[in-house]
């Protein structure tokens, strides 16, 4: 998997070569805090902040800086063609690093955005120079006040998104459980193809067709924005099988009765 790194610049330039600065958002650890809640917090896994940073454990300390793999999640509405304008990428580059094999994409998945951290500029030929503290210092306060501001920003439209008003849509009560994509006898991939071990953050709903039909976008109490991307055996009627990234999960919900807003 190719992962995004923070470098920063130090020591000697020679004279002709490029200077290239690559930056990532980055976490500052807090006391008390642990990996499973930042990675909750960053919609991300334990596994990939343990790879990410070379962690030989899941113990961590306070002041400790984790670099975050630069994952988008889709949202309601997005597209390909969207997501490429917004990081100025191709939609073929997106198909490629994500491996997907068409256009289709569902709420909830993660998409690996490679290299939109990244700047690169050349610097003038020059006599060898040695940058000094107080330069290295400037750009790890620039880089710091860059990671906050968009801290900031992810914060902001995670409150705007939680303040919308309620979907539009027919709504109906169903009774819903939950399920892995990695319980037993499961493949992981949805009957429409939607491959949940590559996405395990996907919200995906299994429904019966008759009453929700595939593909649709929906919106369900205390769950959230999903597609309606599989079926079930035992999925009659007024059922519907959320799908949740762990086994724990799954057992937490159990069953439960709830609203769910058929938009589309």
């Amino acid at each position: 998997m190719k992962k995004l790194v923070a470098a920063l610049a130090a020591g000697i330039f020679i004279a002709g070569a490029a200077t290239t600065t690559v930056s990532a958002e980055e976490h500052e650890v807090q006391k008390g805090e642990s990996l499973w809640e930042i990675a909750d917090k960053y919609d991300t896994t334990v596994e990939e902040l343990t790879e990410i940073n070379d962690l030989k454990s899941t113990v961590i300390h306070p002041k400790e800086l984790l670099f975050i793999n630069n994952i988008y999640s889709v949202k309601q509405g997005d597209t390909l063609i969207s997501i490429g304008k917004e990081y100025d990428i191709t939609v073929d580059e997106l198909k490629e690093w994500n491996d997907l094999k068409n256009d289709i994409i569902v709420i909830g998945q993660d998409l690996k955005i490679n290299g939109v951290n990244v700047s690169q500029e050349d610097s003038e030929p020059a006599e060898t120079t040695e940058i000094s503290n107080q330069e290295n210092e400037a750009e790890k306060q620039t880089e710091e006040k860059q990671t906050e501001e968009k801290q900031a920003e992810v914060k902001s439209e995670q409150v705007e998104e939680s303040s919308e008003e309620s979907p539009n849509g027919e709504t109906i009560s169903v009774t819903a459980t939950a399920y892995t994509a990695k319980c037993d006898g499961c493949s992981g991939v949805t009957s429409t193809g939607v491959d949940l071990n590559a996405n395990p953050n996907a919200k995906v709903i299994a429904v019966d067709p008759n009453v929700i039909p595939l593909g649709s976008e929906v919106y369900v109490e205390g769950y959230g924005y999903a597609t309606a991307a599989d079926v079930g055996g035992a999925i009659k009627g007024n059922k519907i099988d959320l799908h949740v990234p762990t086994k724990e999960e799954a057992i937490n919900w159990g069953a439960q009765e709830v609203d769910v807003t058929i938009i589309k």
